[in-house]
């Protein structure tokens, strides 16, 4: 039974909302696609096509949004026409997903997806079940340049940390095994709340928005470094 709900949460494609994401876009119902307009996704929060997972340039690859979910997709993946209720059945650009529900045709070339590893899982879907996701900024050796993006630490895989560019991205580009690192915090900065990974003189820096986001972050990377998988245990971190 377990299986058959993972699975049935896997294939609810047109799942969007991100639990405790303030910047979150409500999902339609399936039985809403066409009836009712969707509220889109914003552009600014995705790097990269929600379909085909391809990355938005300002010249070869456009953002658009399709009409009846609200995903924000590539031309490419929105080059379907399907009507919808809401808008007095008038043909509306939509992407390849939804105008197979709501035409009923198939699409030959359709990619079959089922067996996605987890980096090709979507930022909103593994938010959605994470033990602790939020913006971050990661800093380079020098400290003066940084990488900023949505990390998160899954429930299905508690010791690790993923990094998308996006929060609501469909694959993440980066992820780092937590497990041996030290959490080390450093000195209390006004405008900077800092903290780092180190391990075998390998040396993480992040930067988190507020002083207690930044301790939530510690308290979670700490316990996947010491491998602690379960919500009842806990563990202190080093404050080096």
């Amino acid at each position: 039974q377990d299986a058959i709900d993972r699975k049935e949460k896997r294939s609810e494609t047109f799942k969007t909302a991100v639990q405790g994401l303030a910047v979150g876009t409500p999902a339609l119902k399936t039985e809403e696609l066409g009836r009712r307009a969707p509220q889109w996704v914003r552009d600014r929060l995705v790097t990269m096509c929600m379909r085909c997972r391809q990355p938005f340039s300002a010249i070869v690859r456009r953002r658009h949004h399709c009409r009846a979910c609200g995903y924000v997709v590539c031309a490419r993946c929105s080059d379907y026409r399907a009507e919808l209720q809401y808008d007095g059945n008038r043909l509306n650009r939509v992407c390849q997903q939804c105008y197979v529900f709501l035409t009923g045709h198939v699409v030959l070339e359709e990619q079959d997806r089922r067996h996605r590893g987890i980096l090709e899982k979507g930022a909103a879907e593994v938010s959605d079940r994470s033990l602790l996701c939020s913006s971050l900024q990661l800093l380079d050796k020098s400290s003066k340049g940084s990488m900023g993006g949505w990390f998160v630490i899954p429930q299905d895989d508690p010791l690790v940390l993923y990094i998308y560019a996006a929060p609501q991205d469909v694959r993440a580009h980066t992820s780092i095994p937590l497990l041996g690192y030290q959490v080390k915090d450093l000195p209390q900065d006004p405008c900077r709340h800092r903290f780092q990974l180190v391990q075998s003189g390998q040396v993480l820096t992040f930067v988190a928005e507020s002083e207690e986001l930044k301790q939530r972050w510690m308290r979670a990377m700490a316990r996947a470094a010491a491998g602690i998988t379960h919500p009842e245990e806990d563990v202190d971190f080093c404050d080096g």
